[in-house]
């Protein structure tokens, strides 16, 4: 449950439009659970507990890097009295697609032969992958602007008063969200809409009838009608010759010699203008970090130097990659990254690291345990309550339902885990239940089930369901979801061998891994290759000769190991982790040590120079286990 709500800031609502406003010729578009959104505004923000995991570096700048969502870290900022000089977020674009991380088996640093391949007999085509889906960009357009208005509004509360706010969005929902900001920001605080052009990205455009879409669109705007702005220019194809400009009273005039003549100048810069030329991340590039929604460096670098100074803190809470993080840091600028997908957490913290810059790892403690990321938990809630089917018959509210021998048919109700605003099982959504959902259902319907994530108040819920629900005689059930999702966890299985070495190149402890077990990765590859073969059998019923090759793991099972850390500091496996020494094994079965890439390939051995008392192994899925070194 959360601590306490936070309000965004003093008369929230004040003057503002409700999202009511979009008037089209005849009708008005109105937008369902609006006053849900209102009255939780007006009742704040969810402040969880803040937990740290891990400290890099002494970090006196106090770089965060939070996993949680945007609503729930805003809140832990305005609690803290943090405020930001600079926000950027590249959020969901309401695209319908879903992104999945490519997953690569390693190569088995058991087996000689493949230690010893030089790297260029390394046939990439031929690694062992598949595909691990990290989040879904699938919404009805109501519930995502709804879901946009309270981010947008959180993210004002914690902008410092010069501060300025990037929104990069696409043509799916962009138009509809630029309202959205003209009501929260004030369309007097509107600056630009900046055009990101780019030709070298695959159009998702294939119509011969229709124009490639070759551009995103960044809405810029700044919190008050005063902020920071520094002038950005650009070195011009060609030298150009032009009247030297001087201010006179205020005015922007052409400069003159004591004659009166103009003063010309020769220009080889000219002022960025709102339509931006940066190609889009060539699959060569060396700042590539295999994360779909990855945006280049040079984008961020240019929003930052824009409208950030040196040792302001600039904050991503749609983080992804880490390229807002990364360039800030590079760019001198203190930072916060956020994102719920503990992919982004990994990515972002090791290309923080190999950058050398000093941060915490902080997890928002909102009691879900949610694997590695929303999507793959909601992808397996059904397998997860028991007896839970389908059910057509019913509305979509319903998740489905659950057949009992003593009440029939139970439909079921599930929080939306890509939807904070569902997380909460308050009297709005209790009222909604008994006026909108329970009327509906069949008129044999004896109970239902109302699973829920955080909760307000159980006894006061439970007393507004015996007051309220009144004009059926359907009973309430409610369940804690975070028992369905915390009892199924099951970390990965390691053997190790420790040992302590003594020699002329070399003295200090290793811990050389003998053999490692992870369920979650087994599950995956036996589903990849179920789905394979049954292609296979597919191809060859309509006549064509095709091979199934399944993904293999040995009995060792090493191929399936990303990284390996060591902590020398401390024992309590609760405690904040201490990276005293780490391993990454790329795709091609290189080692990345400490951040600093190598031509070296994985012999199962790590190193440190004090003894281990414990380790953290992270999955090729993106899974961490720490064990206890005794």
């Amino acid at each position: 449950m959360a601590i306490k709500y936070v309000p965004y800031f003093p008369n929230t609502l004040e003057g503002q439009a409700i999202l009511d406003n979009f008037v089209r010729t005849k009708r008005v578009l109105r937008y369902r659970d609006n006053d849900q959104v209102i009255d939780r505004i007006q009742r704040g923000m969810s402040l969880y507990e803040m937990e740290l995991k891990e400290q890099i570096g002494k970090n006196p700048n106090h770089n965060m890097v939070i996993r949680g969502e945007c609503l729930s870290a805003c809140a832990y900022l305005r609690d803290k009295g943090i405020f930001v000089d600079l926000i950027y977020v590249d959020p969901p674009f309401a695209s319908g697609a879903d992104y999945a991380k490519k997953v690569y088996i390693r190569r088995n640093p058991k087996v000689a032969a493949a230690i010893a391949q030089a790297e260029s007999e390394l046939d990439i085509e031929e690694l062992k992958a598949f595909e691990e889906k990290m989040y879904g960009d699938v919404w009805d357009k109501e519930r995502y602007l709804n879901w946009m208005y309270e981010n947008l509004m959180a993210m004002k509360s914690i902008m410092s008063d010069e501060a300025s706010i990037y929104v990069h969005l696409d043509y799916h929902i962009g138009h509809y969200v630029k309202i959205l900001m003209d009501e929260i920001f004030g369309e007097d605080n509107f600056r630009n809409e900046i055009i990101w052009h780019y030709t070298n990205k695959m159009s998702g455009t294939t119509s011969p009838h229709d124009f490639v879409c070759e551009h995103d669109t960044i809405f810029r705007y700044t919190k008050n009608s005063e902020y920071l702005y520094n002038v950005i220019t650009e070195i011009r194809d060609e030298p150009v010759k032009q009247s030297k400009r001087v201010k006179v009273d205020g005015k922007n005039m052409r400069a003159r010699d004591e004659e009166g003549n103009i003063i010309y100048e020769i220009s080889t810069e000219k002022k960025v203008k709102d339509v931006w030329e940066i190609p889009y991340i060539a699959s060569t590039d060396s700042q590539r970090v295999d994360y779909s929604t990855q945006k280049p460096e040079a984008l961020l670098e240019r929003i930052i130097k824009a409208s950030s100074n040196e040792g302001m803190l600039v904050a991503d809470f749609f983080g992804g990659s880490g390229v807002t993080a990364a360039v800030a840091n590079k760019l001198g600028r203190n930072f916060i990254h956020c994102d719920i997908g503990i992919n982004s957490m990994q990515t972002a913290r090791d290309r923080l690291l190999a950058d050398k810059a000093e941060f915490e790892v902080l997890e928002i403690k909102d009691g879900v345990s949610l694997y590695r990321n929303p999507v793959q938990t909601m992808d397996k809630l059904k397998s997860l309550i028991q007896g839970l089917r389908n059910e057509d018959a019913l509305d979509k509210f319903w998740e489905g339902s659950i057949v009992d021998t003593k009440y029939g048919m139970m439909p079921v109700y599930l929080p939306n885990l890509m939807d904070s605003s569902t997380r909460l099982l308050d009297k709005v959504l209790m009222n909604r239940i008994i006026r909108e959902a329970l009327p509906d259902l069949p008129a044999d319907t004896q109970r239902v089930i109302v699973y829920y994530i955080d909760i307000t108040d159980k006894q006061e819920i439970e007393h507004f369901i015996k007051e309220e629900n009144n004009q059926t005689t359907i009973e309430i059930e409610l369940r804690d979801l975070k028992q369905v999702l915390d009892e199924v966890v099951v970390e990965d299985e390691a053997e190790w061998e420790v040992s302590e070495t003594h020699d002329a190149l070399w003295t200090g402890w290793k811990v050389e891994i003998k053999s490692f077990h992870s369920d979650c990765v087994l599950r995956k590859i036996e589903e990849v290759n179920l789905k394979a073969q049954q292609q296979v059998l597919q191809q060859k019923a309509k006549g064509k000769e095709k091979e199934f090759k399944p993904i293999v793991i040995s009995d060792e099972g090493l191929e399936t190991i990303e990284w390996i850390s060591l902590d020398s500091t401390n024992a309590d496996k609760q405690a904040p982790w201490q990276s005293d020494t780490e391993i990454k094994i790329d795709r091609l079965g290189y080692v990345i040590r400490n951040g600093v890439k190598t031509q070296d390939f994985w012999d199962a051995i790590i190193k440190c120079d004090s003894k281990p008392l414990r380790m953290k192994i992270r999955n090729i899925c993106g899974d961490e286990t720490t064990y206890i070194i005794k």
